[in-house]
């Protein structure tokens, strides 16, 4: 069987669906056999502080649809926005590669696989905010 396959540490929590899970005192893994769920590492989440450059609120915005608090449909064109305004910045290859995956997954209303692939760009924004280079 294939599927997603989390192993949580002792009282890591995640986010299915829009309701909070919490792991008991051991470490676990759960398969996660249905297609479509929407899920998130709550130590992966990106607080509304904190989404405070470019990359960070379109991760935002995806972990948004991904939480429940945004409609599917009505998140999809703003990350898209989002997304070309990246894509004006960052022209490196492996950049494109990612906005291209960020961009094909949010067109199949894989939301995580967005996320995912924005999330990568994370290290080189910052990298870029260091030397005074704003995205």
């Amino acid at each position: 069987m294939s599927g997603l396959v989390l192993t949580l540490a002792p009282k890591e929590r995640v986010l299915v669906n829009g309701a909070v899970i919490e792991n008991g005192d051991r470490r676990s893994r759960i398969s996660v056999l249905s297609p479509r769920v929407n899920i998130l590492r709550m130590r992966d989440a990106i607080h509304p502080d904190d989404a405070n450059t470019p990359v960070r609120r379109a991760c935002y915005a995806v972990q948004l649809v991904l939480s429940g608090d945004t409609d599917p449909q009505a998140g999809r064109l703003p990350v898209l926005r989002q997304i070309e305004e990246l894509s004006q910045v960052f022209t490196d290859p492996d950049s494109r590669t990612a906005l291209s995956g960020a961009t094909d997954a949010l067109t199949e209303d894989n939301y995580y696989g967005c996320l995912k692939a924005l999330r990568r760009l994370l290290p080189r924004e910052q990298r870029l905010m260091a030397t005074g280079v704003r995205p």
